[in-house]
């Protein structure tokens, strides 16, 4: 994982994206080839003192949209059927969890949330905008449920990752 400084530049873009402005960015977790935000690092407590669990915001609205129809399909009963099936890959989303909150801790504790991921991590799929965020900002191979969501945004042409993130993940799929 590389974060990188928001520029002000990148906090106004951010803040188009999101049609607000943003709260408690904390870094810059992934960007897309052109170099614009994709994720943003936010701080585990906002400003106004409160705890915020959902540490890699996804902020680009194609792969927001994405996100959004894949959960209007009902693709997370696909995921949570496999999770549920699949103890390999169980054990993977165990370990995202796991990744998600030691990355969490780097920005600061927040014993309200301890524990507390996002995304359902570790035991069920709720949210693919969250895990989507984890998995760009994490790197290919950390969290299977994001890098899953990845492929398929991909395979139907509703948004694509970075290039080094799509390179990466069919690497891995062609050693399987």
């Amino acid at each position: 994982m590389n974060p990188t400084e928001a520029t002000d530049k990148d906090l106004e873009i951010i803040a188009d994206q999101l049609g607000r402005e943003p709260r408690g960015v904390l870094a810059i977790a992934a960007r897309d080839d052109a170099g614009i935000p994709l994720v943003v690092a936010t701080a585990p407590r906002l400003d106004n003192g409160t705890p915020f669990p959902t540490t890699f915001y996804l902020t680009h609205p194609d792969a927001v949209k994405a996100c959004s129809t894949l959960e209007a399909e009902h693709l997370m009963e696909t995921m949570n059927a496999a999770l549920g099936a699949n103890e390999e890959l169980a054990e993977r989303y165990r370990k995202a969890h796991d990744q998600y909150l030691a990355e969490r801790e780097k920005y600061g504790h927040v014993p309200e949330i301890v524990g507390v991921s996002a995304g359902g991590m570790p035991t069920r799929v709720k949210c693919l905008h969250a895990l989507l965020g984890h998995a760009l900002a994490a790197g290919p191979g950390v969290n299977p449920i994001g890098d899953w969501t990845i492929k398929v945004c991909a395979e139907r042409g509703l948004w694509k990752a970075p290039a080094a993130h799509l390179a990466a993940l069919e690497t891995e799929t062609e050693s399987e």
